[in-house]
């Protein structure tokens, strides 16, 4: 390897020694007028150059021994290998992250040598969801062995700051309800308000996922492939009745995308003056209401087919909850136990 450094020496003013940068050809005083000093300095400078460079080829040497891939796989590589084991709208979202520009200066690198300084440029260039997406991209290829280490700590990530989200108000839904001239669309709108459910898989509904002996919803979330199980009660019952009884419950909603129900209800809200709400407002609704009324959170996060405590409790952290008094509950649990609790005498 040529060293990057030279020495050179100016005789004006007394004399000086110098530093050349051969790259660059910048010129820096080594501030010393002996020759052999100013030569160990030089070869500090070129042994400082060539050891992180010699030991990058020499981790090279080793890893491609046991991966003939990881000097030349790019990040576009590692997207496809990933995107692979997608399916349905997760692989979908995955499609639409591939295409986000501000990955475009990434994709084509080669993993092994990127440098961090490159993943941050990027998610300064990004949204939330590049923040998102590019760290699981990141972890995706540490957990397959394509990255020694990190590229970015975990603690050096910047935080995911998404946008302020809120439920859908009862009043609010009442409204929609009544001002919705389309059958199909304000009994799905209903739905959404019973059971909670992400559109895609309340509008994928089936007459064959009704028990209508047990009063019980069931089927697999399309994210997660989790089941979700829901008895309803006769609110719902009522809005079932209405609906076919066999085969999709909304033949129209069905086969249409997201972003065109999505549209639809936005449309809606705009003609009643609604604003800051979407269908996923539904979840948080039916989260929120679930905890102010004291229902299991177990039960909860099953109905609504969260996988995560924390996922949950992030849908229902605006829940205003009353808590009641111990004494009130001591007397419910002795109501239903049959047991006499003694209350203190009044003090004359």
């Amino acid at each position: 390897m040529n060293a990057r450094y030279r020495l050179i020496f100016r005789g004006i003013r007394g004399g000086m020694y110098y530093s050349v940068d051969k790259k660059t050809g910048k010129r820096a005083s080594l501030h010393t007028t002996n020759e052999p000093e100013a030569r160990e300095i030089i070869e500090a400078q070129n042994a400082a150059e060539r050891q992180p460079v010699l030991n990058l080829q020499i981790a090279r040497a080793y890893l491609a021994g046991t991966d003939s891939g990881l000097t030349t796989r790019t990040w576009q590589q590692a997207m496809q290998t990933l995107l692979e084991g997608k399916q349905g709208a997760n692989r979908q979202r995955w499609l639409r992250v591939a295409k986000d520009k501000a990955l475009a200066p990434l994709l084509p690198r080669t993993i092994i040598d990127t440098p961090g300084e490159l993943l941050l440029k990027v998610l300064q260039c990004g949204t939330v969801s590049t923040n998102v997406y590019l760290r699981r991209l990141h972890n995706f290829c540490l957990d397959m062995n394509w990255l020694a280490w990190p590229l970015v700590p975990k603690r050096q990530w910047p935080a995911v700051r998404f946008k302020a989200k809120r439920a859908i108000t009862r009043e609010e839904h009442e409204a929609i309800i009544a001002g919705e001239m389309n059958p199909e669309r304000r009994a799905f709108y209903q739905f959404c308000w019973y059971l909670g459910g992400a559109q895609s898989d309340l509008a994928s509904l089936t007459a064959e996922d009704i028990d209508w002996h047990g009063k019980v919803v069931s089927f697999h979330r399309h994210k997660t492939g989790t089941a979700s199980i829901i008895r309803f009660g006769q609110e719902l019952d009522a809005v079932l009745q209405t609906l076919p009884q066999s085969g999709p419950l909304f033949p129209h909603l069905m086969p249409m995308r997201e972003a065109h129900r999505a549209t639809e209800f936005k449309r809606c809200c705009r003609r009643l003056n609604i604003t800051g709400i979407t269908l996923h407002s539904y979840r948080y609704a039916w989260a929120e209401r679930a905890k102010t009324c004291g229902y299991p959170e177990r039960f909860a996060q099953e109905a609504l087919g969260h996988q995560s405590k924390a996922v949950h409790r992030a849908y229902a952290r605006k829940a205003q909850v009353v808590i009641p008094t111990l004494e009130d509950y001591e007397r419910k649990f002795a109501a239903a136990e049959g047991v006499i609790v003694p209350m203190p005498a009044a003090v004359a």
